[in-house]
């Protein structure tokens, strides 16, 4: 089996594993599995937006910075192991992330690229997967870049992905899980669900991914002892956020009041689409009865977006 077999293995295997802990110790009792915004979440940021991505990332931003600053010659890695590589880009990564994170909620620009990860209502183990376009190819860029221009073992990076996946995983999961005093150094739900609350004061706290010990260190943890609440007014962002997956990347853009364009025909039939397509589905399935869709617009929008930071 190769390394790429290996990986995809323990990624699915942990996926099973973080579905079965969600339903068995909620951290928000009766969120359903295929909530709102599931659908987007999956086939469009999980699959095909990851896809592309990799695509553009690596054949076009990391290798021809490779052919034009090939730095493998240092052999900085050469007497280390795969493991002391791995936990090495993993701990610089990391502290990165701290400090992007945290400049992106103060930063009305960045805030625009990086406001769709928070959008969510419902927060569970695949709503980690929900990133911009632009923040992940910044993100992604920076973190594999130095790997592979380096020199390092290539190993190093399908083994970063896959502890990158289940870790966003984890800390995302609807799971009720207590670290102890290991909370003090590795991030977990406890933390990070709070951090996707709709409360002002955690709005500049729990920045952390992998590691608490940033937030700890740098005296922005947010740790109460209680949770955020069960409301979905408990959740996500305070102002209305569009639900489709490319309306939510030209909202980063401009900004526009989702109802309004539902006066035009092309808009209403292609808004209806996916949630015709979704309940055909379910039928198929026998997880519901044929009805008709009726399609919800959003409130207005808000255009302070900043007011948490006032």
């Amino acid at each position: 089996m190769t390394l790429i077999e290996t990986t995809t293995t323990i990624l699915i295997c942990w996926v099973i594993f973080i579905i079965a802990w969600e339903r068995i110790s909620p951290y928000r009792k009766g969120l359903p599995f295929f909530r709102d915004g599931f659908w987007v979440d999956l086939v469009w940021y999980t699959i095909i937006q990851s896809y592309f991505l990799k695509i553009v990332i690596f054949d076009y931003i990391i290798n021809p910075m490779r052919l034009h600053f090939d730095w493998s010659g240092l052999q900085f890695f050469k007497s280390w192991t795969i493991t002391e590589q791995v936990l090495f880009f993993v701990l610089t990564h990391d502290l990165y992330i701290y400090l992007f994170h945290r400049l992106q909620h103060a930063s009305k620009f960045l805030w625009r690229i990086h406001e769709a990860h928070h959008s969510g209502k419902e927060v569970d183990f695949l709503a980690g997967s929900r990133s911009h376009a632009l923040e992940i190819i910044i993100n992604q860029t920076i973190e594999f870049a130095p790997i592979v221009i380096l020199g390092a073992d290539p190993a190093v990076v399908p083994i970063k992905a896959m502890l990158d996946a289940m870790w966003g995983m984890f800390i995302h999961a609807n799971i009720n899980v207590k670290l102890g005093k290991l909370k003090y150094f590795l991030n977990s739900p406890e933390l990070h669900l709070w951090h996707h609350a709709n409360y002002r004061e955690v709005f500049h706290a729990n920045f952390s991914t992998k590691f608490s010990l940033w937030d700890y260190l740098f005296g922005t943890v947010y740790d109460p002892g209680r949770k955020p609440g069960e409301l979905r007014e408990n959740w996500g962002l305070y102002y209305d956020y569009p639900r489709d997956y490319f309306l939510q990347h030209a909202f980063s853009i401009k900004r526009f009041d989702e109802k309004s364009l539902l006066k035009y025909k092309w808009f209403r039939h292609y808004y209806d689409v996916r949630p015709k397509l979704v309940n055909r589905i379910k039928i198929l399935f026998g997880l519901k009865k044929a009805a008709k869709v009726v399609t919800m617009p959003p409130l207005d929008a808000d255009e302070n977006l900043m007011s948490c930071n006032q």
